[in-house]
């Protein structure tokens, strides 16, 4: 296997890659523009993961199968507020920074792209 990567389709892809650079102080590696305003593939570096993000085309359901889990570990505090801070705009299901179960710093919610994210250190 040469590499893995999250992928997720997404309606408004450019603005959702947009939202994750700055989230996730992510590099923008490649893109692809469908034409029609959107991605029809992109590839995000976020914290030395790849994020593919492409434009969907048919209804998005919003679902609770599937998680984008970001473990940081210790130290990394400042980048859980930072990307909370971004993502939580517009978002649902949205459980605040704060101490959980396994973490001391931890948040989740469902993007407005409808993404689901938990990031932790």
């Amino acid at each position: 296997m040469l590499r893995s990567m999250m992928q997720v389709f997404v309606k408004n892809s450019m603005e959702a890659g947009a939202l994750y650079q700055k989230a996730f102080d992510a590099e923008l590696l490649c893109a692809y523009p469908d034409g029609s305003g959107g991605y029809m593939h992109s590839e995000l570096n976020a914290y030395g993961q790849i994020l593919a993000v492409s434009e969907i085309s048919e209804d998005v359901t919003i679902g609770n199968t599937m998680m984008f889990c970001f473990h940081l570990g210790e130290g990394h505090e400042n980048q859980i507020q930072k990307a909370y801070e971004v993502l939580k705009e517009g978002a649902s299901n949205d459980t605040p920074v704060g101490p959980c179960d396994y973490s001391p710093c931890q948040f989740k919610l469902i993007d407005k792209f409808g993404v689901c994210w938990c990031l932790f250190v």
